[in-house]
């Protein structure tokens, strides 16, 4: 018989769904990486070895309470395993790159890592609909950035950077740029869905994410804001189009956007120089130039997962010297794909990414009960950030575990998924949304 409370038969009793809610907030919150890196890290940001051993210890009881819910959910886990298989194949990439990395202990200890957090993907994409995974995340991302500009104002050292620029309870001025970058976006998304009922609370939220965007100065964040609304208008327009219509608006939307990317590719620098700012993107441009001829060195299989930006790899101690600085990835999410798996791990990654997009749109046009509307703005807003930062297979982030999760839900709901009949492995539509209300 399946028990749905935890307690004793005099005592008060906890239901499995505040579990579930309750644990997946408070291990997003760890997957933030807010508040203790900052406690452990020195005056300029780094953290010594002891201190990331202890970064170590909140993460087990996040493993632990994601293999209890997968165990209590394990049909629906091994439905969304089915339902979309080049996930599962990416999970086993980085364990088979043991076979050929150049430092296999490291590349074995962060591919488990990595597993675990993807299993919180499934935890979240299994266990929640998209509006109570938006309400979820609208919690978890407020209280970073209300305590980012809490801090900022009680204790400013600590939450300024040493260059004047903001970063909250986090250990660096971009992080808090793309978390507050995020919060921007999944206020928005509360203000436009209303069936929450957090409207003056998602308008304060919405005011400190702009605030600790702009105190951040990150570039990152500040451009996937703006493609973010970019696309929130963008996907109304396709929900409201008629069959015909959409087809018109994607053709033009790809074509837009090729165009942008191109421009970019020929005309970025030479416009920098001319404005007299930084042409470089702050060392990105001569760092991508050393980082391609490594790919080139290893395009079939790269040097093994996250075994290149090691001390002990001399091809990435040779590049620091060249640039001057300890660069800790390529700055590139897809180059640092490249880097761990090569071509191999590139190809899957690459024939994932439209399937999952394709999916999404069909959702939010054809199943409005949900609010698919910010998973879709979110996934196309990471893979734009990625263009400058390094987040892909990323382990022990926020980030990377919603973008893996939104691609699980988009393919664990398009198959079965109408307008008036729910997902088999869930409850209706409103006993589920009811049970976000943790009691």
């Amino acid at each position: 018989m399946r028990v749905d409370s935890l307690g004793t038969a005099s005592g008060p009793t906890i239901s499995w769904r505040s579990v579930e809610c309750w644990g997946a907030g408070i291990s997003l919150f760890f997957q933030t990486g807010a508040l203790l890196p900052l406690i452990l890290a020195d005056a300029d940001g780094t953290l010594s070895d002891s201190a990331r051993s202890i970064l170590r210890l909140p993460c087990f009881p996040v493993y632990v309470f994601t293999i209890v819910i997968l165990l209590r959910n394990f049909p629906q886990f091994l439905t969304a395993l089915r339902r979309n298989l080049i996930v599962p194949a990416i999970l086993v990439l980085p364990f088979l790159s043991t076979l050929w990395s150049i430092d296999p202990p490291t590349t074995l200890r962060r591919a488990i890592g990595l597993l675990f957090c993807l299993l919180l993907s499934y935890v979240l994409a299994i266990r929640f609909t998209p509006r109570q995974l938006l309400f979820l995340i609208f919690v978890t991302l407020g209280a970073c950035i209300v305590l980012s500009v809490v801090i900022s104002v009680v204790s400013p050292s600590l939450a300024t950077m040493p260059d004047g620029t903001m970063r909250g309870i986090f250990i660096h001025k971009n992080v808090l740029g793309w978390y507050a970058s995020l919060m921007i976006l999944v206020a928005t998304a509360v203000l436009i869905d209303g069936t929450l009922g957090l409207r003056r609370t998602a308008f304060i939220l919405l005011a400190a994410g702009v605030i600790c965007l702009v105190s951040s100065g990150s570039m990152t964040a500040t451009i996937a804001t703006s493609v973010a609304y970019c696309l929130i208008g963008f996907y109304s327009l396709l929900q409201r189009s008629s069959s015909i219509g959409r087809v018109v608006i994607v053709l033009f939307f790809v074509q837009l956007s090729l165009g942008i990317l191109i421009s970019l590719h020929e005309f970025l620098v030479p416009a920098l120089e001319a404005l007299g700012k930084d042409a470089t993107l702050t060392g990105r441009v001569p760092l991508w130039e050393l980082v391609d001829v490594e790919i080139s060195h290893r395009w079939m299989f790269g040097y093994g997962y996250q075994a290149f930006w090691t001390t002990e790899n001399p091809e990435a101690t040779h590049m620091w010297f060249k640039l001057g600085w300890p660069a800790p990835h390529a700055h590139n999410g897809y180059r640092d794909i490249l880097l761990s798996f090569g071509i191999t791990g590139m190809i899957p990654f690459v024939l994932m990414l439209p399937q999952a997009i394709r999916r999404g749109a069909v959702l939010h046009c054809h199943d409005t009960q949900y609010g698919w509307l910010w998973l879709n703005v979110l996934t196309i807003m990471i893979l734009v950030m990625n263009l400058t930062e390094s987040i892909f297979f990323v382990q022990n982030d926020a980030i990377f575990i919603l973008f893996t999760a939104a691609i699980i839900m988009f393919s664990l709901y398009a198959p079965v998924v109408s307008l008036n009949r729910s997902p088999s492995w869930q409850t209706p539509s409103r006993g589920v949304e009811s049970g976000l209300q943790i009691s």
